[in-house]
């Protein structure tokens, strides 16, 4: 009875030696490694549709404390200090504006020259003809005294109107400067009426040899005054027009006109024909 021959193995014919040869795995199972790999593929390059968990309700989070920065205003260490500004230096102009005002600087010298005579305030008003409480103002630069008023004050003290303007005066005595600042203002018969008079020049040696004066008057006043002095008055107009009376004449003088005439002969303003106007009069006294 013939039997069934074995499947020989193989056999190295080198080694005589046999080895066995896996057997291929099932057809259901070989397939599932295969799908798992694609599976997790499409699951890495597939967007993820599902929305991200948002932050937790609650107070926000604060920034974490840490060293507070310097102002910036604040100086670096080691850095040398701002250099104080210098005080302001003062010009010739302004130390000249800044002088005590020439009332004040009269007034002075009033009452020292009372004082050193021993004389009072009533004796000095009584020999001037005019009040104690004048007399006290114009000592203190409170009031501005007309020329007359200051000439009869420096006879009853027995001095000259020269050494009230001294201060003023060059030390060889050729010239005088009168700042703008140091013009006075005096008071004449139409100071009350709102007029100007504005006192130029001061005479410096024992009698008067002349007075010039700036000289300012509004339409509006209601009243003229008139003068009569010795001497002869020259008037120049800077500004506005001016019918002016000279005895029983009147003329009109316009800006850049000059006008001469005797001061002892009745004269004064009649009427400004324009809002305002400027002149300059100068009194020259005869010998």
């Amino acid at each position: 009875m013939a039997t069934k021959a074995k499947a020989p193995a193989r056999a190295s014919a080198k080694a005589g030696s046999t080895e066995k040869v896996p057997a291929p795995p099932p057809a259901g199972e070989a397939a599932k490694p295969a799908a798992t790999a694609r599976s997790s593929e499409r699951a890495k390059s597939a967007p993820t549709s599902a929305p991200k968990p948002g932050p937790k309700p609650g107070p926000k989070p604060g920034p974490k404390p840490g060293p507070k920065s310097a102002p910036k205003s604040a100086p670096k260490s080691g850095s040398k200090p701002a250099a104080k500004s210098a005080p302001p230096t003062h010009g010739p102009s302004e130390q000249s504006a800044a002088r005590v005002p020439l009332e004040k600087r009269i007034g002075n010298v009033l009452r020292n020259r009372r004082a050193s005579a021993n004389l009072t305030l009533a004796e000095v008003s009584a020999g001037a003809g005019i009040s104690s409480a004048m007399l006290s103002r114009i000592e203190n630069g409170a009031a501005a005294a007309s020329l007359d008023s200051l000439e009869r004050v420096c006879e009853a003290l027995g001095i000259g109107m020269a050494d009230l303007f001294q201060e003023t005066d060059q030390q060889n005595g050729m010239a005088q400067l009168i700042k703008r600042a140091d013009q006075m203002e005096v008071v004449r018969v139409g100071t009350k009426h709102g007029h100007t008079y504005k006192l130029l020049s001061y005479d410096r040696g024992p009698r008067k040899i002349f007075e010039p004066f700036f000289i300012e008057m509004d339409k509006k006043s209601l009243s003229w005054p008139r003068f009569s002095h010795p001497g002869t008055e020259f008037i120049y107009m800077l500004q506005g027009r001016m019918e002016y009376r000279f005895g029983e004449r009147t003329y009109i003088l316009e800006p850049g006109d000059a006008f001469t005439f005797s001061g002892n002969v009745v004269h004064g303003p009649e009427r400004i024909l324009d809002e305002r106007a400027k002149f300059l009069s100068i009194i020259i006294y005869n010998e």
